[in-house]
């Protein structure tokens, strides 16, 4: 088995478990530091002489070059696996899932390059995805400067010649700003191919100011999509969700055609099961997004599709199910 595959194998299924971005790192580096390797078994000692090599992942680079499936791969291989099955209808349609528009890079938050993020997409069956770093006022996330925003697009244009046919979108999730304004140059946002729009402060504001904030947000033909509405948090560190009108913040969804997020991220699974409905109910637009802010997690898209299959939503109603030349005429016409 080839030690590097084996390391960016177990690196890829760490970011799907939400693992210690260290350990992530430690397989990544020793993956780079095994490339090259000439054809042949390598000891364990030899291959803790390489360059950020430690004990284990010099373990996993013998048992590979042996010829040997590393135990710490197969281990990582059964946590995937573990867990119910996807349902025949949520497979059906993560078949028909064409892209992603809410991804993280190294630029802000994120954990990898601009590069490998668009590559893992296309190796996932992706026709396109959209690059959606944040936006500069969360400084936590490092978020992009109008400056900063306009050389990443260089970037992406130049990625896209070597990419083709897959496409890199060009995007942001954008702070609604307590206001309900953009968090960004409004001349720089028409550039984008699509904005995601997502509260990150103030979450717990009154439930009559946090509509207003979010209907003014949705209501802007610049926002193509409403990510993570509720802001809720899940898991070891929870988080309550926002107080708003969702049946009036999901109609004005409707009527000026933004698309609700499907939050994919374990930690989110937002919106909750009885904002969903109401947001199907009412006749939204869905995407389903991982939100991932590393390579593995851009495998979290059956979550979504679990959830948007047990509604019964067809794959029209969802921007992620499109083809890049109908999501680009949407987002162009908005």
């Amino acid at each position: 088995m080839d030690p590097v595959t084996a390391l960016e194998r177990i690196a890829f299924l760490l970011e799907r478990e939400l693992a210690s971005p260290y350990r992530v790192k430690a397989f990544r580096t020793a993956a780079e530091a095994a490339t090259g390797l000439a054809a042949g078994p390598v000891d364990v000692a030899d291959a803790e002489r390489l360059p950020g090599v430690g004990p284990v992942t010099a373990r996993v680079i013998a048992d590979a070059t042996a010829g040997r499936t590393p135990q710490y791969l197969l281990e990582a291989e059964a946590r995937a696996a573990a867990g119910p099955a996807p349902s025949t209808d949520a497979l059906r349609l993560r078949e028909k899932i064409r892209g992603d528009c809410h991804l993280h890079s190294d630029w802000s938050d994120g954990a990898a390059p601009i590069e490998l993020m668009a590559r893992t997409a296309r190796d996932l069956g992706h026709h396109w995805a959209v690059l959606t770093d944040h936006s500069p006022r969360l400084t936590v996330a490092n978020g992009l400067s109008a400056e900063r925003l306009r050389e990443q697009l260089d970037v992406i244009e130049d990625l896209n010649g070597r990419l083709t046919p897959f496409r890199l979108l060009s995007g942001i999730e954008c702070d609604i700003l307590d206001d309900g304004s953009l968090d960004q140059d409004e001349d720089l946002l028409g550039r984008l191919d699509v904005v995601v729009a997502s509260v990150h402060s103030k979450l717990r504001m009154d439930r009559a100011a946090m509509t207003r904030r979010m209907l003014s947000a949705v209501r802007n033909p610049l926002v193509d999509v409403l990510g993570h509405c509720t802001g809720r948090r899940l898991g070891d560190k929870p988080r309550p969700q926002s107080a708003f009108d969702a049946e009036a913040v999901f109609a004005a969804c409707r009527e000026h055609d933004t698309a609700v997020e499907i939050n994919c991220r374990p930690d989110r699974q937002d919106p909750p099961d009885d904002l969903l409905a109401l947001a199907a109910d009412l006749g939204c637009l869905f995407a389903i997004d991982t939100d991932a802010h590393a390579p593995g997690q851009l495998d979290w898209q059956i979550a979504g599709c679990e959830r948007a299959a047990a509604l019964g939503l067809d794959a029209e109603r969802i921007i992620t199910a499109w083809s890049v030349d109908h999501l680009l005429a949407w987002s162009g016409a908005r």
